[in-house]
C-alpha cells in the first residue's frame, strides 16, 4: 500500500507535544534558506473528502469493517435474568389465592392441585373432552362437585383429570398452572403403578423371586406397552387429536404416551385410593397377565421345598381379591396378606435361636418397637410381636445363609416391597413440601435422596449392619470388602421398610424414614 500526503516540506523535524489539548503539528526550521518562518496547524476534513488512500480514511473503513464482521452478543435466556423478588404482601396473596392451599384435611390433594385457578381456556378443555375421558374409564358423567361434601376427594377429580390430559407436547401446556400440574401428577403416579404392581404380583406368585415378578411388571406398564393399553381404553384420541397414534414413530408417540398413563392414575390414586387403580388397569384397559409376552424369560429357579400360607396355596388370586380384601376388625395387622405374602410360615422354626436372644432386642430398641397398638384381645398384642421378630430376622437374612435350601428364607421379597413403598413415600414428602417445584425437579431431588449408597449408609449410622446373618463363607470376605458389604447393608435397609409397611402400614414407614434414619440428613447436590 503507498502512502502519500499533499504536504512535503524539505527538511523538517517533526515534534508531538502531548501537553497540549490540541493535536499540532509544530516544525523547527534548521535553515534559514526557505525564507520566513510560518506555522501549520492541524485542520479537521471531512473524512468522506479524504483522498482514496488516505491513512485517516483507511483507520475509518477498518473500523466500520470490523463493526459489521463482529458476531453480536447472544441476549442471555429469560431463565438467567434476575427478577425482582416479589414483596410479601403480592406472595402472600399469590399462595392464599391458590386452590394447593384449599384442602386442609387432604394436603397431599391439596399439594398436586394446580397452584393457580383454572381460566376459560382450561374450562374450555373440559366441557369439550371431560365427558369423552369419563366414559372411556367409566365414570359417572356429571361433574365432579355433586360427589358429597367437602371431606370427599373425588369433588377434585374433574381437575386432576384435565391435568392428567395435558401432556408436554399439546396446546395447552405453555400455562404454567398446567404444565407444573400435570408433571406433578406424574411424578406421583409413576410410584403408585409400581407400588400397586410389586403388591399384587407379591400376592399372585408367592413362591417367586422378584427378579421374574419384575419382568412381568414392565411387560405390562413399561413404556413400550402403554400405547397398546391407551388404545383399548379408547382415549388415544385425547393424547393425540390432530394426529393417527398409529403412524407415529415411537419417539413421538412413547413420551406423551407415559406422560398420561402415569398422570392418569396418579389422579385416580389421589382421589379414590388403590383399590380403584386395579379396577381401571384390569376392567379398563384390559391388562391380561397370562399372556404370553407378559411371561418371564425362562430361567434355572431354585426348587421351593417350603410352603406357604393356606390362602395362597393351591390357587392364583386376582385382581379383584387384592383389590377388595379388606383385613377383619381383629386381624392382627394392617396389611396380613402383604406380610404373608413375603415372610413364609416356616420361620416360626427361627424362634428362639441365638440371634434371637442376641440382637433382635437391640434392633427394636434402635427401630422403636413394638409399636402400641390397642387391641382388644391382649393375644393379638402378643402374636404381632411375634411376628415382627420373625419378620425382622428374616429382613436381616443374608441370601447366603439359607436361600439354596429354602429359597425364600431372604430378605429378597421383603427388600423388592421396601424400594417401592419408600420411592412412594418420599414422592409423597416431596410433593407437600415444594408446592412450587416441576415434576421434573422433583424427580431429580427424589432420585438423589434415595440412592442406595445413602440408604446403606443411614442403616449404618445406626450400627445396625453388626447384625446381618453371614453364612460361614461370606463372613470373611464382607468383613474386610466395603464393596461387597454396602449392597448388603442397603438391602437390608430396603426390608426393614418393607416389613414395616406390610405390619404396620405406611405411617411407620413414614416414621422410620423421616424420624429413625433421618432420609433427608444427606442433602442433595443442587438441581
Amino acid at each position: 500500500m503507498e502512502l502519500c500526503s499533499t504536504f512535503k516540506p524539505n527538511s523538517f523535524d517533526l515534534s508531538f507535544s502531548s501537553s497540549s489539548p490540541h493535536f499540532s503539528l509544530k516544525p523547527h526550521i534548521k535553515s534559514s534558506n526557505l525564507g520566513p518562518k510560518f506555522h501549520v496547524l492541524a485542520v479537521t476534513i471531512d473524512p468522506k473528502e479524504l483522498p482514496q488512500n488516505s491513512p485517516q480514511r483507511l483507520l475509518k473503513e477498518l473500523s466500520e469493517r470490523k463493526k459489521i464482521v463482529s458476531p453480536k452478543r447472544k441476549v442471555p435466556p429469560k431463565r438467567f435474568i434476575l427478577k425482582p423478588p416479589l414483596d410479601d404482601v403480592k406472595l402472600t396473596e399469590r399462595f392464599l389465592n391458590s386452590p394447593q392451599l384449599s384442602l386442609k384435611s387432604f394436603p397431599l390433594l391439596s399439594s398436586c392441585l394446580p397452584c393457580s385457578r383454572l381460566n376459560n381456556a382450561d374450562k374450555t378443555w373440559i366441557d369439550e373432552y371431560l365427558v369423552e375421558a369419563k366414559q372411556c374409564l367409566g365414570y359417572p358423567l356429571e361433574s365432579s362437585e355433586s360427589y358429597g361434601g367437602d371431606d370427599n376427594p373425588a369433588k377434585q377429580f374433574d381437575t386432576l383429570l384435565y391435568l392428567a390430559f395435558q401432556h408436554p407436547k399439546c396446546e395447552r401446556t405453555n400455562a404454567r398452572h398446567v404444565r407444573s400440574g400435570h408433571s406433578r401428577l406424574g411424578f406421583l403416579g409413576e410410584y403408585v403403578l409400581e407400588l400397586a404392581m410389586c403388591e399384587f404380583f407379591l400376592q399372585r406368585y408367592p413362591r417367586e423371586s422378584p427378579g421374574p415378578m419384575r419382568e412381568r411388571v414392565y411387560a405390562l406398564i413399561g413404556k413400550r406397552y402403554m400405547p397398546k393399553w391407551i388404545k383399548n381404553a379408547s382415549l388415544q384420541n385425547l393424547i393425540f387429536p390432530y394426529d393417527d397414534m398409529d403412524k407415529l414413530k415411537r419417539l413421538d408417540r412413547e413420551p406423551p404416551v407415559k406422560s398420561v398413563f402415569w398422570a392418569l392414575f396418579g389422579a385416580i390414586y389421589l382421589c379414590f385410593g388403590m383399590p380403584e387403580v386395579y379396577r381401571v388397569l384390569f376392567e379398563v384397559f384390559g391388562m391380561d397377565l397370562e399372556a404370553e409376552d407378559c411371561q418371564p424369560k425362562l430361567r434355572r429357579q431354585l426348587e421351593d421345598v417350603d410352603y406357604v400360607s393356606v390362602e395362597y396355596e393351591g390357587r392364583k388370586l386376582s385382581w379383584q381379591d387384592v383389590a377388595s380384601y379388606k383385613p377383619p376388625e381383629e386381624t392382627l395387622f394392617a396389611h396380613p396378606r402383604v406380610f404373608r405374602a413375603c415372610v413364609p410360615p416356616g420361620m416360626h422354626r427361627f424362634r428362639g435361636n441365638v440371634w434371637d436372644y442376641t440382637s433382635r432386642p437391640q434392633v427394636m430398641q434402635t427401630l422403636g418397637y413394638p409399636l402400641t397398638m390397642n387391641d382388644r384381645i391382649p393375644e393379638i398384642t402378643e402374636a404381632r410381636n411375634i411376628e415382627l421378630g420373625l419378620g425382622l430376622q428374616l429382613a436381616f437374612l443374608h441370601p447366603s445363609k439359607y436361600k439354596f435350601e429354602h429359597p425364600r428364607f431372604c430378605f429378597e421379597r421383603l427388600e423388592y416391597l421396601g424400594q417401592k413403598i419408600q420411592d412412594l413415600v418420599m414422592a409423597e414428602r416431596l410433593l407437600m413440601k415444594h408446592l412450587d417445584a416441576p415434576g421434573r425437579w422433583l424427580q431429580e431431588r427424589h432420585r438423589r435422596l434415595v440412592m442406595n449408597k445413602f440408604c446403606g449408609r443411614y442403616l449404618r449410622e445406626k450400627n445396625l449392619h453388626r447384625y446381618i446373618i453371614y453364612s460361614e463363607e461370606v463372613q470373611d470376605a464382607f468383613e474386610h470388602n466395603r464393596r461387597l458389604r454396602n449392597p448388603a447393608t442397603t438391602s437390608v435397609q430396603q426390608a426393614i421398610h418393607g416389613l414395616s409397611y406390610a405390619i404396620y402400614g405406611k405411617p411407620d414407614v413414614r416414621r422410620l424414614m423421616f424420624e429413625v434414619f433421618d432420609f433427608e440428613q444427606i442433602q442433595p447436590k443442587a438441581v
